[in-house]
C-alpha cells in the first residue's frame, strides 16, 4: 500500500512529522518504554538507513557504498550518455589541438631560430598553427561546459524527482524518527552538491585527462625515453590522492552529516519559535545550535588542512623534481643546437602535465563531498516502500469493521490489544479516550499508515489492505487536528490538485460554512492565503481543511480532533457540516472535546489500548464511575 497521501486524496493531509513540535513521533503516551528505549522500536520498523539520518554515520564511504554512488550518479545520466560521449570526444580532440602547440615551438626553433634562418612565411604559418590550435580547442572546450553543465543540470533534475517521489512513498513508520531538515537536506544539498560533481568535477577531469592523453601521445612521438621519465608523476599522483582520500574522508563525512543537523535544528527552532520563546528556551538552543556550528567549522577545517597539505602543494614539489630530472637527462648525454627544441617541448609538456593532474587532483576535494552526498542520497533510495495495492476495488457503503485488532509500533508492546469496533456505513461515531489510550494509533491503523500484527480490519466486508491505493484514498478524507494550508489561493487549498470544477469547490466551503468569510476576501476564491495559511484565523483554517476533505466526496470521514483547538461557534459550524453526512457518509471522529460528539451514533472509549466502553452518550452517562462519564463531567467543570 502507498502510506501517503497523494495530493487531493486525503483532505489537508499534513506529514507526520510535521504534526508535533518537533521531531516526528507517534502520539504522545501510546508507545511508553519503547519510545524511551528507542532502540527496540528502531529495530522494530526501521531499517539501519533510516536510523543513519537521525543519527549520523560518521563512517568513511565504503567501497562497495563508493560503487553504488556512482551508479547511482551514473543512471541519473544514462539517459544523456550520448551527450557525455560527444563531449568526450570533442574534448580528446581539444586536447589533440592543444598538444600540437609544443610540437609547433620545437620546430620554430630548431629549424629557424636557432639556425638563424627566419623564413617568414614558414614561420607565419608556425604562428598561425599556434593560435588557431588554440582558439579551436579553447571554443570546444567552451561548447563542452556549456553542453556538461546541461547534462548536470538534467541529471539533479531526475535525481531530485526520484528522491522526493520515493520519499512520498516511504511508510509512516520512517517518518516516526525521521528528521525534517535532514530529509530536507538529502533532498536539496546533497543533490546540488551532485550537481557540482556533474559541471565542475566532470569538466575539469575530462578535459585533464583528454589534455593529459594528448600531451602523453606528443610526448611518445617526440622521445618515448623521456616520456617515460614524465609518467613517473602518474603513479606518484595516485599515491597523494589514496592520501588524501583516506585522511579527508572522515572530515567529509562529518561535515555533511553537521550541515544536515544544522539545517534540522533550523527548522526545528523555526517551526516551534512560540515556545520557544514562551519557555525562555531560546539562549539553550542558540548555544546547542552554536556548539553544532563550531563542530561543523572543525570538520570543514580538517578537509581544508587535508587539501592544503596534499593536493597543489605536493605536485609543485612533483613538478619542480621531474624539470629537475629532465635537465639531468639532458645533461648527462652530449647534444646539440637541434635538440634545443626537444627540451623546451618536454619542459612545456611536463608544465602540460602536471597543469591536468593539479587540476584533477585539486577536485578530489569535491569528488568525495559529492561521494558522501550520493552516499546518503542512496541509503535515501534504498529504504524501502510501502507496498503498492493496484486492485480495482472501491470503498463502498463505508461499513467499516475491526475484529480483535492489535497493534504495537514494537510488536513486543503492543498499543492497541484485541480492539473490535463495528461502524455501520452512513453513522456517526466518536472515538473518545485519555490521552495515550491508542486513539490516534487506531485512526492510523484505519488510515493504512501502518497495518495491525493481528486481527481484521475491513470494509464493506472486504480486508481494508485490499482496497487499491488511488481508490482508497479518493474515498477516504481526513480533517486533521492542525490544519495544513498551501502557501497558495483559497481555491487551490481546496481543491488540492484535484482539478474540482468551481461550482464544487463553491459547494463544498457552502457546507462547511468556509463560503462567507473567503468571498469576503479581496480576491475570493484567487486570494492567496500565505503560507500556512497566515491570514487566516485558526478556526477559518479548519473550516477550509473541512471544505477540502467535502470537495472530493468521501464514502468514510476521519475527523482527527477537528475541533480542539478552535472556539465554540466554529465548533459549532463544524458540526452544521458534519451532521449534513449524516447517513451519506461514515464520518469516525476522533474527539477531546467531548461536546464535539454529543449526538453521535455510538461512541467507543478506549483505556490503555483496549475497548473499555461503548455506547449513546446517554447510555455512557449512565455508567456510574464510568471512564466517559468522567471524562465528561471533568470537561464541565472546567468549562
Amino acid at each position: 500500500m502507498d502510506g501517503t497521501p497523494r495530493s487531493g486524496v486525503i483532505s489537508s493531509w499534513k506529514p507526520a512529522w510535521k504534526r508535533h513540535e518537533f521531531t516526528a513521533r507517534p502520539p504522545e503516551g501510546e508507545l511508553g518504554p519503547a519510545w524511551r528505549d528507542g532502540a527496540k522500536r528502531q529495530g522494530a520498523h526501521m531499517s539501519a538507513a533510516t536510523a543513519s539520518i537521525e543519527h549520523p554515520d560518521l563512517r568513511p564511504v565504503r567501497r562497495d557504498e563508493r560503487r553504488q554512488a556512482f551508479a547511482l550518479l551514473w543512471r541519473a545520466a544514462r539517459p544523456d550518455r550520448r551527450q557525455l560521449v560527444v563531449a568526450s570526444a570533442l574534448m580528446l580532440l581539444a586536447g589533440g589541438l592543444e598538444a600540437l602547440g609544443p610540437i609547433f615551438g620545437k620546430l620554430f626553433i630548431d629549424e629557424y631560430l636557432l639556425p638563424r634562418r627566419l623564413e617568414w612565411f614558414h614561420v607565419a604559418l608556425l604562428i598561425a598553427g599556434i593560435v588557431i590550435s588554440g582558439c579551436i580547442a579553447s571554443a570546444l572546450r567552451y561548447f563542452q561546459l556549456v553542453r556538461l553543465a546541461g547534462v548536470a543540470m538534467r541529471s539533479v533534475r531526475r535525481l531530485r524527482e526520484s528522491v522526493y517521489n520515493h520519499v512520498l512513498r516511504l511508510p509512516m513508520a520512517f517518518f516516526d524518527r525521521a528528521i525534517t531538515g535532514q530529509l530536507v537536506s538529502r533532498i536539496t544539498n546533497d543533490t546540488e552538491q551532485i550537481r557540482q560533481l556533474y559541471v565542475q568535477v566532470l569538466f575539469e577531469m575530462l578535459q585533464g585527462v583528454t589534455v593529459l592523453i594528448g600531451a602523453v601521445v606528443a610526448m611518445a612521438w617526440l622521445d618515448w625515453r623521456l616520456m617515460l621519465i614524465v609518467l613517473t608523476l602518474i603513479p606518484a599522483t595516485v599515491l597523494i590522492v589514496i592520501g588524501y582520500q583516506r585522511l579527508s574522508a572522515y572530515a567529509v563525512m562529518r561535515s555533511r552529516e553537521l550541515r544536515s543537523d544544522i539545517n534540522a535544528q533550523m527548522g526545528e527552532s523555526i517551526a516551534g519559535m512560540s515556545v520557544l520563546q514562551a519557555t525562555g528556551a531560546a539562549g539553550r538552543f542558540a548555544a546547542r545550535f552554536a556548539k553544532t556550528n563550531r563542530e561543523h567549522y572543525k570538520a570543514r577545517l580538517g578537509e581544508v588542512r587535508a587539501n592544503a597539505w596534499l593536493l597543489r602543494p605536493a605536485l609543485d614539489m612533483l613538478n619542480i623534481l621531474l624539470i629537475v630530472a629532465i635537465i639531468a637527462a639532458f645533461g648527462t648525454q652530449s647534444f646539440g643546437a637541434l635538440e634545443i627544441g626537444l627540451l623546451y617541448a618536454f619542459i612545456t609538456y611536463v608544465a602540460r602535465v602536471v597543469e591536468p593532474l593539479i587540476s584533477i587532483t585539486m577536485q578530489f576535494s569535491l569528488l568525495q563531498q559529492a561521494l558522501v552526498a550520493a552516499s546518503r542520497v542512496n541509503t535515501l533510495l534504498d529504504e524501502g516502500e510501502s507496498q503498492r495495492v493496484t486492485h480495482e476495488r472501491r470503498v463502498g457503503r463505508g461499513h467499516l469493521q475491526l475484529s480483535d485488532v492489535s497493534f504495537g509500533y514494537d510488536p513486543q508492546q503492543p498499543v492497541l490489544h484485541d480492539v473490535s469496533i463495528d461502524v455501520p456505513a452512513g453513522s456517526f461515531v466518536g472515538i473518545v479516550g485519555h490521552t495515550g489510550s491508542g486513539k490516534s494509533t487506531l485512526l492510523s491503523l484505519l488510515l493504512r499508515f501502518y497495518a495491525p500484527q493481528a486481527g481484521r480490519l475491513e470494509i464493506d466486508g472486504i480486508p481494508l489492505a485490499t482496497i487499491g491505493d488511488e481508490h482508497f484514498r479518493a474515498d477516504v478524507g481526513l480533517v486533521p487536528q492542525e490544519p495544513f494550508l498551501l502557501a497558495a489561493s483559497a481555491r487551490e487549498n481546496i481543491d488540492m490538485g484535484r482539478n474540482l470544477p468551481l461550482m464544487q469547490i463553491e459547494a463544498a466551503a457552502r457546507a462547511a460554512n468556509a463560503d462567507g468569510f473567503i468571498v469576503a476576501l479581496e480576491r475570493g476564491y484567487d486570494t492567496p492565503l500565505g503560507e500556512g495559511g497566515a491570514r487566516l484565523s485558526s478556526g477559518q483554517k479548519q473550516l477550509v481543511a473541512v471544505a477540502r476533505a467535502l470537495a472530493g466526496a468521501p464514502r468514510v470521514l476521519f475527523l482527527d480532533e477537528a475541533t480542539s483547538r478552535i472556539d465554540s461557534d466554529t465548533e459549532r459550524q463544524v458540526a452544521q457540516a458534519v451532521s449534513l453526512l449524516r447517513g451519506k457518509t461514515t464520518v469516525i471522529a476522533i474527539a477531546h472535546r467531548l461536546s464535539t460528539i454529543r449526538a453521535a451514533d455510538r461512541i467507543f472509549v478506549l483505556n490503555h489500548g483496549r475497548l473499555a466502553e461503548q455506547g449513546t452518550h446517554d447510555q455512557l452517562m449512565a455508567i456510574n464511575g464510568g471512564i466517559y462519564q468522567r471524562l465528561y463531567l471533568l470537561q464541565q467543570i472546567a468549562e
